[in-house]
This record gives structure tokens, sequence and C-alpha cells, in this order.
């Protein structure tokens, strides 16, 4: 148990001086909420909550932070979509196809014949 609670102590020390040098470094632009001596006093007096508080309340995000560009998929993407062509096919192509869909059309014809006749 007295183990866990020196863990525990050297846990608390080491993130409550991070969390004060953190802020004594800051920019004075990322400061929100309070002046700097006074997140410098709440975090001294009040350990891993003060530290806590600093870092949700009073560290700032950068300013002038230019936002991440969102990332396109190659079919959201006009340039790529640009390169990209449409198959041409060969007038033998064609004309197979169109062989293809009268023999289909004939095999239907032949099954409805069929069904009139029963």
């Amino acid at each position: 148990m007295a183990r866990l609670l020196l863990v525990l102590v050297i846990i608390v020390v080491a993130f409550t001086i991070y969390a004060l040098v953190d802020s004594l470094m800051l920019e004075r632009s990322r400061i929100r909420g309070l002046p700097r001596w006074a997140w410098v006093l709440i975090v001294l007096l009040l350990p891993p909550i003060g530290g806590v508080l600093w870092f949700l309340i009073g560290r700032g995000a950068k300013r002038g932070a230019a936002p991440r560009p969102r990332v396109l998929g190659p079919d959201d993407d006009p340039d790529f979509l640009g390169t990209m062509r449409a198959p041409t096919r060969s007038p033998v192509d064609d004309e197979r196809l169109r062989e293809l869909e009268q023999q289909l059309s004939d095999m239907d014809d032949e099954q409805d014949n069929g069904r009139k006749e029963r």
C-alpha cells in the first residue's frame, strides 16, 4: 500500500510540475479565463485539480492554426475523375452485343409463345 501511495505522489508531483511549467511558458495570447499569475496559483494550491483545470480551461488552442485538409476519396476528387476516360467500344463489340440481345429477345418470345399455347 505504501508503494502505491508513493507512486501516486510521484505522479501528482510530476503532473503539477508539468502543468506549472506549461502555464509559465505558454504565450499570453493562448491563456484563457484568468491571468497567468492566477493560473499559477491555482496549479500550485490545488495540485492535481489545478493542473486538470489548467489543461481543460486555461490553455487555449493555438490561434491561426489552419484546419487540416479533408482527405477525399478518388471518387470524390474532381482532379482524379477528370483523368478517367469512358471505355470505348469497337464497332465489332457493338455488333456482337446487338446479336446477343436479339438472341435473348428471340428466346423470350419462344418461352412466351410456349406459355400461351398451354
